[in-house]
C-alpha cells in the first residue's frame, strides 16, 4: 500500500517508470507524497534501474540528497536481478520510516553542486545504517 505506478514511457533502449509513494502511517512522512523515477537500462535485471526521487517533494532524510539522489547500497552495490521494482520501493518506504529526524546529509550542498546526473555514477561510501 502506498505505492502507485503513475505512468511508464517506453523508449528503444530503455524506458522509464514514474512510481507515486506515499509516507507510511506513524512516521515523519505520514500523508507525504513522493515520486521515484526509474531508469531501466537494455540489461535490466542483471544491471540495476537508476533510481531516483523527482517532482515537486523531495523527501528531507540523511540519505537523500536535494537532486533527489538516494545513498542505498541495494540501488548500487549490493543490488540483485531478483530484486524487483516492488522491494527497491518497499527498501525506500522502510529507510523513509526509520527516520528519527529529517535532515539533509551532510554533505548535501557540496554533492549537489559536483555530482554526476545518474546517480549509478556516485561511487557512494555505505558507513551509517542509521537515521
Amino acid at each position: 500500500s502506498g505505492i502507485f505506478l503513475k505512468h511508464i514511457l517506453i523508449l528503444c533502449v530503455s524506458f522509464r517508470w514514474i512510481v507515486d509513494m506515499e509516507g507510511a502511517t506513524g512516521t515523519l512522512y505520514e500523508g507525504e507524497k513522493f515520486q521515484l523515477l526509474f531508469k531501466f537500462s537494455s540489461r535490466y535485471p542483471f544491471d540495476s534501474p537508476q533510481v531516483m526521487f523527482t517532482g515537486e517533494n523531495i523527501p528531507v532524510h540523511p540519505h537523500v540528497y536535494s537532486n533527489g539522489h538516494i545513498c542505498l547500497s541495494i540501488l548500487t552495490e549490493d543490488w540483485s536481478p531478483a530484486l524487483s521494482v516492488q522491494s527497491v520501493c518497499l527498501s525506500i518506504i522502510s529507510m523513509l520510516s526509520s527516520c528519527k529526524e529529517k535532515r539533509r546529509p551532510p554533505d548535501n550542498s557540496f554533492y549537489v553542486r559536483t555530482c554526476n546526473k545518474n546517480p549509478k555514477k556516485t561511487k557512494w561510501w555505505y558507513h551509517d545504517d542509521t537515521c
